[in-house]
């Protein structure tokens, strides 16, 4: 509330400044001295309401917009935080899939993750490898899912039918999950080649997101 309150106090000021400054572009401005005199006289003819003329536009341009930075950046903070527990167990996830052994020849996941430890150890050649390109694939999945789905479940009407609001989430979520997963999708391949086995045993090709990004798309497409 008091964000919401600092926000608005700011936007007016703004608002009184900008005001101020256009009328000094005025012709008629030119005859009047310096500021503090424009602001007399404003004050004088117009009362204080006047700094405050055209002030309906601005704000319904700026509330919406910042609705989506915060939702957006909201979703950017949540997604980098998940990324951050989740990576060590993506790293011992995608070793154990890519194993060709017989499923009763796997080790565990716990021993599998000390094996990478052994190797590795805690940092981005081991239980932490391809954590940019994790960081990438949350971050921006739930940055674009939270803000849009949000910011467009305000505009669509609610329907008093549970069913139909049902379907107008469902909907919105979809949408919103799917037009994230299309935009997170390289930073997904990057990490998959990352964490994965490379295509010449003993020798790292894919080692850092974006490089990783550029030669797939060198090489295929």
């Amino acid at each position: 509330m008091n964000k919401t309150g600092l926000s608005w106090g700011h936007l007016k000021h703004l608002h009184v400044c900008e005001e101020v400054s256009l009328r000094s572009l005025h012709p008629r401005a030119h005859n009047m001295g310096h500021k503090h005199e424009e602001l007399e006289i404003r004050v004088q003819l117009q009362g204080l309401l006047g700094f405050y003329k055209g002030i309906l536009p601005p704000v319904l341009a700026e509330t919406p917009k910042r609705a989506v930075k915060a939702f957006a950046v909201a979703g950017l903070g949540s997604g980098l935080t998940e990324a951050v527990v989740v990576n060590p167990f993506e790293v011992v996830k995608v070793t154990l899939q890519t194993n060709q052994s017989a499923f009763t020849e796997q080790p565990s996941s716990f021993v599998q993750a000390q094996q990478i430890i052994k190797t590795g150890g805690l940092g981005f050649q081991g239980l932490n490898k391809g954590l940019t390109a994790t960081l990438g694939r949350h971050g921006v999945f739930n940055m674009v899912y939270f803000g849009f789905y949000f910011n467009v479940k305000n505009i669509l009407p609610v329907n008093k039918d549970p069913n139909l609001e049902f379907l107008r989430k469902f909907g919105i979520g979809l949408v919103s999950g799917t037009i994230a997963s299309i935009i997170n999708i390289p930073f997904d391949v990057a990490k998959s080649r990352i964490q994965g086995p490379q295509p010449v045993p003993g020798e790292i090709k894919y080692r850092t997101c974006f490089k990783t990004m550029a030669t797939v798309y060198k090489e295929e497409g």
